[in-house]
C-alpha cells in the first residue's frame, strides 16, 4: 500500500509518500481500498502540538506516522467475525489511532466494523470521504453531549467551518432549533443559507456580547476555539451546555472542571451510530458538505498548510 506519512514524531518532519505492506484485517476488521480521504484541522495539530499529539505518540501505532482520519472507498477484505460488511460495499468512515490503526491518508485502510457506514447511492465518494470527524463531532455537539431539546436554541461560534456548518444544518433540520451563527462578514450568506436565523460578525466587536440579544441558549458550541469559557457559560439557560470542539489547549481542557460544570469537550470518533444519521441526511438532501479543494494525495503537505490558515470554507479532499 501507498501512504502519506512522516517517518518520525519529531516536529517539522515532512510528509512523504511511502510504501508499506498491505494490511491484513483482523477478525473484527474491514479492509477498504480508499477512493477519497479528507483533511481536518486535527490532522496538522497532531503533527505539531496539543493533548491529541501526546496521546497518539503514546498509544498510537509506531512510526512511520500515517496521518488522517476520514475516508471513503470499497471493501476488499473482511475478518472472519465480520457480518455487517461484504467485499464490494461502498463505505465511509474514519480511522482511530487509539485502536492501533494507521491513518487514512493512504490507498488502503483497516478499521473495525463499527467505524463504517454504507454510502448512499446518491452520495459521491468525495462527499462521503468528508463525514467521519465533522459528522461524528457535530452529532455529539447537539445530541449526546449538548442534549439540545427539539425547538431549542443554539449559538455556533465558527459557523462557517467544517464542524460549524454541519452543526448549523443539523440543529435546523433535526432539532428544529433556532440558530445564531458567528463568522466573518464575507460568510454571512453561506451561514444564512445553511439555516442560521441571525449571524454575527466576529470582527465587529465581541461576538459574545452581541449574542446576548439572542439568548439565553440551550447550547453554545465553540467550533473555533479560544472563546472565553466564562463568557460562553454566561449565555446559557440554567440547564444549558457549553460544548468545546477538540479542546486542544490546556485552557480549554480546564473549562470542564469549572463550576457549574456545564462546559464539555467533544471530538467525535467515527462510529456507525453517529455516522448513519449524517449519511441519511446527505441522502435526503437536508444537509450538504462543501468541498473547497480537490488535490492528489501526494500534495497532502500543501493541504495541511491550507488547512492551517483557518480560511478554508469547506473540506479539502485528497484523491489517492
Amino acid at each position: 500500500m501507498k501512504a502519506m506519512a512522516q517517518k518520525a514524531w519529531k516536529r517539522g518532519t515532512p510528509l512523504e509518500m511511502i510504501e508499506l505492506p498491505d494490511p491484513l484485517p483482523k477478525s473484527d476488521e474491514v479492509r477498504v481500498r480508499v477512493t477519497a480521504c479528507s483533511v481536518n484541522p486535527v490532522d496538522y495539530k497532531m503533527r505539531t502540538f496539543g493533548p491529541l499529539r501526546m496521546a497518539a505518540m503514546v498509544i498510537g501505532p509506531p512510526p512511520p506516522v500515517v496521518v488522517g482520519i476520514d475516508f471513503a472507498g470499497v471493501v476488499d477484505a473482511v475478518g472472519d467475525k465480520v457480518s455487517a460488511w461484504v467485499v464490494g460495499d461502498r463505505v465511509a468512515g474514519g480511522t482511530v489511532f487509539s485502536r492501533g490503526q494507521r491513518g487514512a491518508a493512504a490507498d488502503t485502510v483497516c478499521v473495525r466494523d463499527d467505524q463504517l457506514v454504507k454510502i448512499a447511492a446518491t452520495v459521491s465518494d468525495e462527499v462521503a470521504g468528508c463525514i467521519a470527524v465533522i459528522g461524528a463531532t457535530a452529532k455529539l455537539c447537539l445530541d449526546d453531549v449538548g442534549q439540545l431539546p427539539r425547538g431549542g436554541s443554539v449559538l455556533v461560534l465558527g459557523a462557517s467551518g467544517g464542524v460549524g456548518q454541519l452543526v448549523v444544518q443539523l440543529a435546523r433540520a433535526t432539532y428544529d432549533a433556532s440558530v445564531v451563527g458567528v463568522c466573518s462578514a464575507k460568510n454571512f450568506d453561506l451561514v444564512t443559507r445553511l439555516g442560521a436565523e441571525n449571524v454575527i460578525d466576529y470582527n465587529a466587536g465581541d461576538p459574545l456580547v452581541a449574542a446576548k440579544a439572542f439568548g439565553p441558549f440551550d447550547v453554545v458550541v465553540d467550533c473555533a476555539g479560544g472563546y472565553s469559557g466564562f463568557g460562553c457559560r454566561a449565555l446559557l439557560k440554567s440547564s444549558g451546555r457549553h460544548v468545546i470542539v477538540a479542546g486542544d489547549t490546556p485552557a480549554s481542557v480546564l473549562q470542564i472542571v469549572v463550576p457549574p460544570f456545564s462546559s464539555k469537550l467533544v471530538l467525535g470518533e467515527p462510529r456507525t451510530r453517529h455516522l448513519q444519521p449524517i449519511m441519511d441526511a446527505l441522502a435526503a438532501g437536508t444537509i450538504t458538505i462543501a468541498i473547497a479543494e480537490r488535490l492528489p494525495l501526494r500534495e497532502l503537505q500543501r493541504a495541511h498548510e491550507l488547512s492551517q490558515t483557518g480560511r478554508m470554507i469547506g473540506k479539502i479532499v485528497m484523491i489517492p
